[in-house]
Parts: C-alpha cells; structure tokens; sequence
C-alpha cells in the first residue's frame, strides 16, 4: 500500500467514523481535565469536530509527512485560533494535548479499519502519530508566539500609565515621573510629553522627578532630547523634584543644565509656571 493508499484509507477511516472518534475524543479530553475556564464544553466538542473534518480532509492529499504543505493550511489555521484563543487563560501543555489526547480514539479506529493489513496499520500508525506530534508542538509555537506578543502588548500598556502627562492649569503640563526610568520609557515619556503639547498647546511642561531613584547617562540624554524637543515645538520644561543625589549624579555625568530651570518641589515649578504664563496676574484664571 503506498502512502497515498494509506492517507487515503485514514481520510475514509475518520469520516466514516468522525462523530464516534469526536466522542471519544471529547471524553478523553473531559478525563484529562482540559476544559479550563476559557473553554466552555460546546466549545471543545466544537473544535473536534472542525479539526476532525479538516484533518481528514488534508490527510486524503497524501502529504502526511509535511504539516507545512499547503494542504494542512486549514488544520494549522484552525490549530492557530485555537492556540490563541487559550493563551490569556491556560498553560502551553494543554493546547499541545488537545492534539495528542486524539491518538487513543484514532488509533483505535484504525486498527478496525486495517484489519487484515498489519503492514499498512503500522506504517499509518507511524505516520499519523508523528503527524500529531507535529500538530502538537506546532500549537505550542503559536500559543508563545501569542503569548509573547500579549506580555509586550501589556509591557507598553504600563509603560504608557506610568508615563501620565496631565493637564495643571491652561497652558501648563505636568509629567510625574515615579520609579526607575530606562530607554525604553523615557522614549514613551517623550512621545507623550510632545503629543500632550501638541494636543493642547501647552507653553509650559512640568517634568517632576522627584520619585525617581537614580539617572544615569541615558536617562540623562532623553531628558535634554525632550527638552529640546519641546522648545522646537514652542514649549518650555521646567524640571522639578532635584534631590541633591540626583543634582550630583547629572554634575557627575556632566550634564549641561545651565539653560534648564530646576527646582526642588513641583509645587516650585508650579509657581514659575503661572508666572511665566501670566496666570498669576489674571484673578480669574481658570484651570
């Protein structure tokens, strides 16, 4: 029997016994547990029964060897929705045994549909285990890849809260900065501070450092680019929260500050502010 007999025979094998085989298989699956909370039992009986009929039908092409070939398209497809699906809720291990808990019924069906033929039952049982071993080493690729992509997704989510740039008084922003400060969020820090000034037309940008542990030679760089880059936009920073340990850290890295206006409270920085914008001498100012 060549491989293409075989795939063949397997194809018919699970159609004519794909709600037998679904059943089995959603037992099996039931008795191992995985039916998480992401995935209710309609679901699950839902995805056998759509990974049955596109397995049979890309093992009647024959490729049993190549999950990559376009035949299994729709299987690696399926496969993929599923794998994502579950990557907010389960473990990698349970989307790769969704695939291999299949081999029990499978395998089952197909020694009653080769009967006769222990030659060609070995070589499909061969065949199609290292297939699902594929299928299910392919849905742990998906759900890290996906899994990946929602930690770097969240990764900046956080990074854009802990960068807030609020709005103090007309014409006047704050950026309270809390913590340790890397490339990576003074980057985000600086694209807010602009699009803030941008958005509103703000004259005066307060950035307040005074939760700020340490700042190192990087830090240092992006905190004068953004300055820079505020003037060219018409706006002026005024840094406030200047601890001596930080004075000191940026005189050590020779920073040059001398055209930056610093101060030690934002409260300071606060008043400068209303007195360069002339809020201070309009008794009805409002923020």
């Amino acid at each position: 029997m060549t491989t293409q007999d075989y795939a063949s025979h397997v194809s018919q094998i699970i159609q004519d016994h794909q709600a037998e085989i679904g059943a089995e298989w959603l037992v099996q699956l039931e008795a191992l547990r995985l039916r998480s909370n992401v995935v209710s039992r309609e679901q699950l009986r839902s995805h056998c029964e759509q990974f049955l009929a596109a397995f049979a039908n890309a093992a009647r092409s024959g490729e049993l060897q190549n999950v990559e070939h376009r035949s299994w398209d729709e299987v690696r497809d399926l496969l993929g929705d599923i794998s994502t699906s579950r990557a907010k809720g389960s473990p990698p291990s349970e989307t790769a045994t969704f695939v291999f808990s299949l081999k029990q019924p499978l395998f089952a069906h197909l020694r009653s549909g080769f009967a006769g033929d222990p030659e060609g039952l070995a070589d499909a049982s061969w065949t199609i285990n290292t297939l699902l071993d594929k299928l299910g080493l392919y849905t742990i690729e998906v759900f890290q890849r996906t899994r990946d992509q929602i930690i770097v997704r969240q990764q900046q989510e956080l990074l854009e809260l802990s960068t807030p740039v609020v709005k103090l008084w007309e014409g006047i922003l704050a950026l309270p900065l809390i913590g340790t400060l890397d490339s990576a969020r003074t980057q985000v820090m600086m694209e807010n501070i602009l699009q803030k000034i941008v958005d509103t037309g703000a004259s005066i940008a307060i950035i307040d450092i005074t939760g700020v542990s340490t700042v190192d030679t990087l830090v240092a760089q992006y905190l004068m680019k953004t300055i820079a880059a505020a003037r060219l936009m018409g706006a002026d920073c005024i840094i406030s929260g200047m601890r001596p340990q930080i004075a000191q850290a940026i005189v050590h890295l020779g920073v040059n500050l001398e055209d930056v206006v610093t101060k030690a409270t934002l409260a300071d920085a606060f008043m400068v502010a209303l007195e360069r914008t002339g809020a201070m001498h309009r008794p009805h100012a409002k923020a």
